[in-house]
C-alpha cells in the first residue's frame, strides 16, 4: 500500500515532463514560424501596404482602375498601331496622329487634379465623382473606335472627312478619360492611405498598372493574331465593358462622405498654382520631372531598331527587350516601395534612379563598338530600372510636397509634366535618329560617323546630358521634402549637392 503515492506522483511527474516537452515543442515551432513570416515579411515589399484603415481587400479594388489605364495604353501605343498599319492599311502618318491625339490632353492633369481638390457635391464626394465621370468617357472612347477604325480604311461608304473625325474623336475621348480617371484614381488613393503608408500604396498600384499592361497586351495578341475585323470590334469592345466594371469596382465604397466641404470656397486655379509653384520651389521640381522623363523616354521607340540594325538581332530577340524593360520597372517599384518604407529620401532615390540610367545609356552606346548583345539587353534592364525608380520616387515627391486638401492638383501636375514630357521626348528622338542617320550615311558628318549607329548614339548621348540636368535640378528639392515628411520620417541625407 505504501508504493502507491510514490508510483503515482512518478507517473505525474512523467506526464508533468511530457506536457513541459510537448509545450516546448509547440513554442519553439511557434518561435520558427514566426522567424519565417518575418523574413517573407522582410522580403516582400508590399507585405506591410495593408493597414487597419486599408486592408487588403480595399487595396486591391482600389487598384483595378490601374488595370483599365494599362489597357488602353496597350491598346494606343501597341496593338492599334500594327493593326491600323498592317491589317487596315492605314497611312503610318495618320496612325501617328491618331495615336498622339490623347497626350493633348496631358497639360490639363493639373487643371482636373485642382477641381478635384475642391469638388464641390450633395453628398460630399471629391474624388469619386471624376473617376467615375473618366471612365464614361474612356468607356464612349473604346465603344466607338472600332467603327471609326473600319471607316478609316476605307470600309465604308463614309467620306474620309467623318472617318478621321470619327477617330480623332475615338481616341481623344479614350485618353481624356484616361487622364482624369488615373489623375483622380491617383489622388483617391492618396486620400485613403495613412500617411506612412503612401509610398507602398503608390507603388503597389504602379506595379498593378505594369501587370496590367502584360497581361493585355498578351490577351490583345492572342485574341487578334487570326485578324478579322469583327474580332476587332469584340476585342475593342469588350475592353471598353471591362474599363467600366474594373472602375466602377475600384471607386465602390472608397471615399467617405464630407458634406462639410461644400462649405468651403474654392480658390482661384491661378491663386493655387501660384501656391503649389511656391511649395515647389519655383518650377524646379516639374523641370526635373520634365528633364528626367524626357531623358529616359527618347530611346522608347529606339531600343528595338538599335539592337535589330546595329546588333543584328532577331524579331524574336528584339521582341524581349520589351519584357527585359518591364522586368526592370518592375524590380524598381518593389526597390523603391522597400526603401521608402525604412525611410529613405524619395530625393535620393529619384537620383539613384538618374545615375543608373546614365550607367545604362553608356552600356547601350557601348554595346555597338564591342558588338556585345548582352551588354546592350543589361543596359535595357538598367534603364527599366532607373525609369521605374525616378517615376515612382518623383511622384512619392508630389504627393508629399503639399497639404492634404491640394494633392489633387499636385498629382496633376506631375502627371502632365511626365505625359507631355514623355510624348515630346519619344517625337523628338524619332526625328533626331532619323535626321542623324541620313546625314551619316550620306557623309556629311564624315567618314569616322558614317555608321547608321551614329544617329542612336547622338539621341543616347542627348539622353544623358538630360539626366545630367535632372540631377542638377533636384538638389534643392531635398530640403522641400525633407521638411515635409520630418515628423514621420528620418533621412540619412542631410544635404544634397546642387
Amino acid at each position: 500500500m505504501s508504493q502507491t503515492p510514490t508510483i503515482s506522483a512518478t507517473a505525474s511527474a512523467k506526464k508533468n515532463a511530457a506536457d513541459d516537452r510537448r509545450a516546448a515543442a509547440k513554442n519553439e515551432a511557434a518561435i520558427r514560424k514566426a522567424r519565417f513570416k518575418d523574413v517573407i515579411y522582410r522580403a516582400m515589399p508590399f507585405a506591410d501596404t495593408a493597414s487597419d484603415s486599408l486592408p487588403w481587400s480595399r487595396i486591391v479594388r482600389l487598384s483595378m482602375f490601374q488595370i483599365s489605364c494599362g489597357m488602353a495604353l496597350v491598346l494606343l501605343n501597341g496593338t492599334l498601331n500594327r493593326v491600323m498599319i498592317i491589317e487596315l492599311d492605314v497611312p503610318a502618318w495618320l496612325v501617328a496622329t491618331m495615336v498622339a491625339l490623347p497626350m493633348l490632353f496631358a497639360p490639363f492633369r493639373a487643371l482636373i487634379g485642382f477641381r478635384s481638390d475642391h469638388h464641390k457635391s450633395a453628398i460630399g464626394w471629391r474624388r469619386v465623382p471624376y473617376l467615375w465621370m473618366g471612365s464614361l468617357l474612356q468607356f464612349g472612347g473604346l465603344a466607338i473606335m472600332p467603327f471609326a477604325l473600319l471607316l478609316l480604311s476605307g470600309d465604308g461608304n463614309a467620306p474620309e472627312w467623318v472617318a478621321m473625325t470619327a477617330a480623332a474623336l475615338a481616341f481623344l475621348l479614350v485618353g481624356l478619360g484616361l487622364h482624369t480617371s488615373q489623375t483622380a484614381g491617383l489622388a483617391l488613393a492618396t486620400d485613403v492611405a495613412p500617411e506612412d503608408k503612401r509610398p507602398q500604396v503608390v507603388a503597389l498600384l504602379y506595379v498593378v498598372l505594369l501587370l496590367g499592361m502584360f497581361f493585355s497586351s498578351l490577351v490583345f495578341g492572342a485574341l487578334l493574331n487570326d485578324f478579322t475585323q469583327i474580332k476587332l470590334i469584340q476585342v475593342i469592345q469588350g475592353a471598353a465593358i471591362l474599363t467600366m466594371v474594373f472602375n466602377c469596382i475600384a471607386l465602390w465604397k472608397q471615399e467617405s462622405r464630407r458634406p462639410d466641404r461644400n462649405q468651403q470656397q474654392r480658390p482661384p486655379f491661378r491663386v493655387a498654382w501660384q501656391n503649389y509653384v511656391k511649395a515647389a520651389k519655383g518650377t524646379r521640381f516639374l523641370v526635373a520631372v520634365v528633364l528626367g522623363t524626357a531623358g529616359f523616354s527618347m530611346q522608347d521607340i529606339l531600343l528595338e531598331p538599335y539592337g535589330a540594325q546595329i546588333l543584328n538581332l532577331s524579331v524574336s530577340a528584339t521582341t524581349m527587350l520589351t519584357a527585359i524593360l518591364a522586368g526592370g520597372s518592375l524590380a524598381a517599384f518593389m526597390v523603391a516601395a522597400w526603401r521608402l518604407k525604412n525611410g529613405a529620401n524619395p530625393i535620393r532615390m529619384a537620383a539613384m534612379g538618374i545615375l543608373v540610367g546614365i550607367v545604362a545609356f553608356s552600356m547601350v552606346i557601348f554595346a555597338e563598338p564591342l558588338g556585345s548583345a548582352t551588354l546592350f539587353r543589361f543596359g535595357t534592364l538598367l534603364i527599366g530600372f532607373g525609369a521605374g525608380l525616378f517615376g515612382i520616387s518623383t511622384l512619392i515627391m508630389a504627393m508629399t510636397m503639399v497639404d492634404e486638401e491640394h494633392t489633387g492638383l499636385s498629382l496633376g501636375a506631375w502627371g502632365a509634366a511626365q505625359a507631355s514630357a514623355a510624348g515630346v521626348g519619344i517625337a523628338l528622338g524619332g526625328f533626331l535618329r532619323d535626321v542623324t542617320s541620313s546625314m551619316a550615311v550620306n557623309g556629311v558628318l564624315g567618314d569616322a560617323l558614317s555608321s547608321p549607329a551614329t544617329g542612336y548614339s547622338v539621341v543616347y548621348h542627348l539622353e544623358i546630358a538630360l539626366l545630367f540636368i535632372a540631377l542638377v535640378a533636384l538638389g534643392p528639392l531635398t530640403s522641400v521634402v525633407t521638411h515635409t515628411y520630418s515628423s514621420t520620417r528620418q533621412f540619412a541625407l542631410a544635404e544634397f549637392p546642387n
